[in-house]
């Protein structure tokens, strides 16, 4: 069983930062095998990718509003992604899961922004940019 745990969530002013971290757990779990990502979820509105990144860490994508002010990186010694978010605006406020991708394999046409790609969530953590 995988329980990913997020943190770092709170209330900032519209051109602050914020770092969340999603740490992974479960007796047998290889985080380095999977593929984790972020999503958020705004009220009224269907949950939307943020942003991924690759077993490695080696390669990262991203929702075109979240593009040069979000940036996801992973500690695979810690069992920990995080999601560094930069110049936040408004329309950023939402709750931010993180996700566990469902697979360990990933050929170089799959995309990961899809939201049934990934088969274990986190509770979220709400994030409020003001203006």
């Amino acid at each position: 069983q995988v329980q990913l745990v997020e943190s770092g969530g709170g209330l900032v002013q519209a051109g602050g930062s914020l770092r969340l971290s999603c740490v992974a757990s479960g007796r047998t779990f290889a985080f380095g095998s999977y593929a984790m990502g972020w999503f958020r979820q705004a009220p009224g509105m269907e949950r939307e990718f943020v942003a991924a990144i690759t077993q490695t860490g080696a390669s990262m994508y991203y929702a075109d509003s979240v593009k040069g002010r979000f940036t996801i990186s992973r500690d695979n010694a810690k069992n920990t992604v995080y999601l560094q978010m930069n110049n936040l605006k408004p329309e950023d406020t939402a709750v931010y899961y993180c996700a566990k991708n469902a697979r360990t394999y990933y050929p170089s046409s799959y995309s990961y922004t899809g939201r049934y790609e990934y088969d274990t969530w986190g509770q979220g953590t709400q994030v409020t940019v003001s203006s």
